[in-house]
């Protein structure tokens, strides 16, 4: 019999209906059920594994969202206007410009593309300036990082200024989501963004071999290039059953091996936000515990799938440094079920993941405690806590499989305890992360996942809109774009990619 884990709201399929959705259990999986009164019934999966779908319920955390929100909630509800409302809980962590639609590649399974839209989004240099000051101006906390993405940005003649720019309004990450195209061919241009203030290059990257990865020459170019100009990578592959997820070891195999320029792999596991069949979801679609467990498997059980933890286990981290510094920080308060990461460390003896060198689940539990402690105030009670803690976060390192680590408990004080982040830098120099960030679409489409959204697309009309709901569901990419576009020339001819993914 199945089993209701909680009830959320949903779309149907077909129409878009918001529809109310149960989060059920049966035969070990976590499937999403709710009925249309037009077009019936319907269950998709939402997790593989209901056992490690509780693990990460168990960190569930609510954010407050941001105090300027855009407007109340919508009365007629989510997600029928969407952007940074006063129902959304989260504010936010990365956020989007799509700086064109122009690509240089015509990839089958991407919803970015100029020819396939049959028409060009392409934002002026000032309305990109606009979108950055609305992400400064959030409040408590400035957004701290922008990814600037398409289409492909490196089509544009004005990026390193917009890069630039970003940096003066004092984004910490300025990072650019590209084929690599451009920065195989020209080290030059990849030493103009770095001078311009990119922080990180964000690579498409679906495998290591021909078979999976058609422009894997033009990757290991890039990587090369980053490698020769010091400029970080994060690997990204549109993961695919039955076309790349036999290669999920190997990539964390090829980005240890160039851990020099790689900072992560950040798997995006398909979603179906166009024209897909019902058989292409039932044949493609790979899901966060599936991933892990290939992860754990293609790898010898060096990373295991026990290694990871959802997105929002790191706000006791967050709250920890308020209390000690009294001044508000960023809150990572995604959906539990959104993503999963861990960091591996890489050295001369293989791979070592973080839990191996700390007890985490320790080390979250101290700094909640110290946290606790620090905000009942007193210079001198703060500082008896501190001392407390110390202790207590030590003990999390002897309680590790592979004990004590002087290095990490270095890094650890310098960061947390001393507030200098410029530790953090030497440590993604070091380690690898490795995470999965499992995009949306309309048939697993759980509408509490998208008021805890963390990754949010700025926009001309002046609005943030969390990333599921800008490229599923309602699909307000399409009207966005459409608004404030131009046509094509006419010697280019439109072509529909049979589906779409995000990327």
């Amino acid at each position: 019999m199945p089993i209701i884990l909680k009830m959320t709201k949903s779309l149907c399929p077909t129409c878009n209906a918001v529809l109310e959705a149960a989060i059920v259990e049966k035969d070990g999986k976590v499937w999403l059920e709710r009925s249309c009164p037009e077009h019936g019934h319907f269950r998709d999966i939402y997790w593989s594994d209901a056992e490690l779908w509780k693990k990460f319920e168990r960190f569930e955390s609510l954010g407050k969202g941001i105090e300027n929100p855009h407007g109340n909630a919508p009365t007629d509800g989510c997600p029928r206007y969407c952007g940074l409302c006063s129902n959304h809980k989260s504010g936010t962590l990365l956020a989007n410009i799509d700086l064109t639609n122009r690509c240089n590649l015509n990839c089958d399974f991407c919803f970015a593309n100029a020819r396939a839209c049959g028409y060009i989004y392409e934002p002026t240099f000032e309305q990109v300036v606009e979108m950055l000051k609305l992400l400064r101006d959030e409040k408590p906390v400035p957004a701290p990082a922008v990814q600037f993405s398409g289409g492909e940005p490196t089509m544009r003649e004005d990026l390193p200024l917009i890069i630039r720019t970003a940096k003066e309004m004092g984004f910490p990450q300025v990072q650019v989501a590209t084929n690599g195209i451009k920065l195989a061919r020209d080290i030059t241009y990849l030493k103009e963004l770095r001078d311009a203030g990119l922080s990180t290059l964000y690579l498409h990257f679906d495998g290591v071999t021909k078979e999976t990865n058609s422009k894997i020459a033009i990757d290991r170019q890039v990587v090369k290039n980053c490698e020769e100009m010091k400029v970080g990578v994060v690997l990204v592959p549109t993961v695919i059953k039955g076309r790349n997820d036999h290669e999920v070891g190997a990539i964390i195999q090829f980005a240890a091996d160039h851990i020099r320029a790689i900072r992560g792999v950040n798997f995006q596991p398909i979603a179906f936000t166009g024209a897909a069949r019902e058989e292409d979801v039932q044949r493609e679609r790979i899901t966060i515990p599936e991933l892990l467990g290939d992860i754990e498997l293609q790898t010898s059980g060096v990373i295991k799938k026990a290694d990871f933890y959802p997105v929002p286990c790191v706000v006791p981290f967050s709250d920890f440094v308020e209390a000690y510094t009294g001044k508000p920080q960023i809150r990572f308060t995604a959906h539990q079920h959104c993503g999963a990461a861990t960091y591996v460390f890489v050295n001369d003896d293989g791979l070592t993941p973080v839990n191996r060198m700390v007890d985490v689940d320790s080390l979250f539990h101290a700094l909640t405690e110290t946290a606790e402690k620090l905000r009942k105030g007193g210079t001198l009670n703060k500082y008896m806590a501190l001392v407390e803690a110390i202790g207590d976060l030590n003990d999390s390192f002897k309680k590790s499989e592979q004990g004590s680590s002087t290095e990490f408990w270095k890094l650890f004080g310098k960061t947390l305890l001393f507030q200098n982040f410029e530790a953090l830098r030497d440590f993604h120099w070091n380690a690898l992360f490795v995470g999965t960030m499992h995009f949306m679409d309309r048939y697993n489409y759980d509408i509490s996942r998208v008021q805890r959204c963390c990754i949010h697309y700025a926009t001309p009309d002046g609005t943030l809109i969390p990333f599921c709901t800008y490229n599923s569901g309602p699909v307000y990419r399409e009207i966005v774009w459409k608004k404030w576009s131009t046509p094509l020339p006419e010697e280019s001819h439109p072509s529909s990619p049979n589906r779409k993914a995000t990327r």
